[in-house]
């Protein structure tokens, strides 16, 4: 530790025992919920909470923001008021490189997938259900795996890498990401998770979030749109059929429940599509079966951080304190279904069951292959009219 800068060092840090300091996240709110280090505690305004006698003065307080580069001010104005501090050289962004670098995890994460019941059962039966059940691979495909950074598209990277495994019929993997205009820090946990898990992919980029940042009105419908029209331009220049996409079972029931409650009309989110603007290409949805909370507890349980959504749209609305304006319509949707299911517990199970049991006789109207078809057009009347136009 340097006692003169006061700055202490990642592994100077690592080196202290646990119960002779304190970690402070100084960054604000928004940031920390992104991602922090693990126990560290986020204190914002840590000089007035020092004014309010709420920092302890018996162990190192040892802050930290984003690169380290803000907060010697902080830690010297501590000092001023007798405490024992010291700011983390290089901050989050030197800890997160650190964690990545180098660790051979990769077997240990594929082997929870496997071995421990509560996630074979859970996680890759239900992957594979999905697959077998909506005929989703087929020989000689050849299946680009498309990452956001997320935790959703990570687990199924590796579920692929396991089914390969199995090499029960000839299939091959191109693993995609897109980076649509990622911060530094972003792309850098992207590509060391990537790494750690062992998962080989394959980056190309683009400007997305540039072209959408301006938008007001559904920016985010903008950006998923162009999302997913470059992962099939970019996966059939890798010579791939078919796109891989991480939706799972919590998306379905949303997407489900917001186009009756905001877009007016009933409709799901399939577990396979062809695509109608590159002749030949399919969309699949291997986690069509997943829970969420089971991909959160695989997520935990192997001490994983993934990237959440990192948009310019999210993070600058979040910074801003904007809540209203970064709450999206799914998660209003999420909060809903949460209320509903504490009177029934089986209505995430009755909205997803409801689009695989639609009963079409009580459907008023209905569109196929974009026609629209209404009850009355083939409805014969129980009745006939007499001459003089009264009923028989």
């Amino acid at each position: 530790m340097n006692g003169a800068a006061y700055t202490v060092t990642t592994e100077e840090w690592l080196s202290l025992a646990e119960d002779s300091y304190v970690l402070f996240d100084v960054r604000g709110e928004a940031a920390y919920s992104y991602g922090s280090i693990p126990g560290a505690v986020n204190c914002p305004d840590i000089l007035s909470a020092a004014d309010r006698g709420e920092l302890p003065r018996d162990r190192k307080l040892i802050l930290f923001s984003e690169s380290g580069k803000t907060d010697e001010s902080v830690s010297a104005a501590l000092r001023e008021k007798g405490m024992d501090t010291y700011y983390l050289k290089d901050g989050y962004e030197g800890w997160l490189r650190r964690y990545c670098k180098g660790k051979e995890r990769a077997r240990e994460i594929e082997q929870s997938l496997t071995k421990r019941r509560r996630f074979k059962e859970n996680i890759f039966h239900r992957f594979t259900k999905a697959i077998v059940e909506f005929d989703m691979i087929q020989p000689g495909d050849k299946i680009a795996v498309c990452i956001s950074g997320g935790k959703d598209s990570m687990l199924m990277a590796k579920l692929f890498q396991e089914l390969k495994r199995h090499d029960k019929f000839p299939f091959e993997l191109v693993f995609l990401v897109m980076d649509p205009g990622y911060n530094e820090i972003n792309r850098l946990l992207i590509e060391n998770n990537a790494r750690m898990i062992g998962v080989p992919i394959t980056v190309f980029e683009t400007s997305i979030f540039d072209a959408v940042y301006q938008i007001e009105k559904s920016p985010c419908y903008l950006c998923a749109r162009m999302r997913r029209g470059w992962l099939y331009k970019k996966a059939r220049e890798c010579g791939c059929n078919k796109i891989a996409l991480g939706h799972h079972y919590d998306d379905v029931i949303e997407t489900t429940l917001m186009g009756m409650l905001w877009g007016g009309q009933v409709q799901t989110m399939m577990p396979k599509l062809r695509s109608t603007n590159y002749e030949g290409m399919e969309l699949i949805r291997p986690l069509y079966y997943v829970r969420e909370d089971e991909i959160k507890a695989w997520r935990d349980d192997n001490g994983l951080r993934f990237l959440q959504c990192a948009c310019r749209f999210t993070e600058q609305t979040a910074l801003n304190g904007d809540t209203d304006a970064s709450d999206s319509k799914r998660l209003d949707t999420k909060r809903l279904i949460q209320k509903l299911k504490k009177t029934n517990p089986h209505i995430e199970a009755n909205i997803f069951n409801s689009m695989h049991n639609v009963n079409i006789d009580t459907v008023i109207a209905y569109k196929k292959n974009g026609v629209v078809h209404h009850f009355l057009d083939d409805y014969e009347p129980s009745c006939k009219a007499t001459d003089e136009g009264g009923a028989v």
